[in-house]
């Protein structure tokens, strides 16, 4: 598939691109700055003509992946405008505020993935996944011990994105409505206690029982 990375010059949409090149998806590395989104991509061996604004690589995409801190997550997709419509988005974006990280704190919509619904409208199609793995595990080779919650309203679409977290290396799991993405948002924050409170690097959720 031909992905948009929206923010794709940070930690996890870097991550997630690597991922995806090898396992032979066509990748596209938005950005709000050009200049940024062509260094990126060249380093991660892909053409300069693959690094683009936000709203270029939104339009060019058959399905794209928001991977912004949730400080810019309005601003960037009220700049792409109708760009998705009629395409699904992937919304890895966890409503972490700054400095109380280890507190789980929601936007008043109920969750950023609900927000970002709210934003685009019902032409785009929003689906929750990736909140709780770790951006620099997934810039490696490595295997990673964690398992992806996917949330969104319609079941094909969620079985589009399950397997592109396959595609990642990982494991996804049907979550439920977009609504439940408000859990995997907010295991972030627990996450981020526990790495601190027992001192680990990476710490992940695992769905047992199977």
């Amino acid at each position: 598939m031909k992905i948009a990375i929206l923010g794709g010059t940070g930690s996890l949409g870097r991550g997630l691109a690597s991922r995806w090149i090898k396992s032979g998806h066509d990748v596209l590395i938005g950005s709000r700055e050009l200049e940024k989104a062509i260094e990126v991509a060249i380093s991660l061996g892909l053409e300069e003509s693959q690094g683009m604004l936000n709203i270029d690589a939104a339009k060019a995409c058959e399905i794209a992946c928001l991977t912004v801190p949730f400080a810019h997550q309005e601003a960037t997709l009220l700049s792409i405008d109708s760009s998705l419509n009629q395409k699904i988005m992937i919304d890895a974006t966890v409503p972490l505020m700054p400095p109380k990280v280890m507190r789980v704190q929601l936007p008043q919509e109920g969750s950023a993935a609900l927000k970002a619904q709210a934003i685009l409208g019902a032409e785009t199609t929003v689906i929750s996944a990736f909140q709780n793995i770790s951006a620099e595990l997934l810039q490696t080779d490595k295997e990673i011990d964690c398992d992806v919650l996917v949330a969104g309203d319609f079941l094909e679409a969620r079985n589009v994105v399950i397997e592109l977290v396959k595609d990642a290396g990982l494991t996804g799991w049907h979550a439920g409505p977009l609504c439940n993405s408000v859990a995997a948002e907010s295991l972030t924050s627990i996450l981020i206690a526990i790495n601190k409170k027992h001192s680990l690097a990476h710490s992940g959720i695992k769905i047992t029982g199977h």
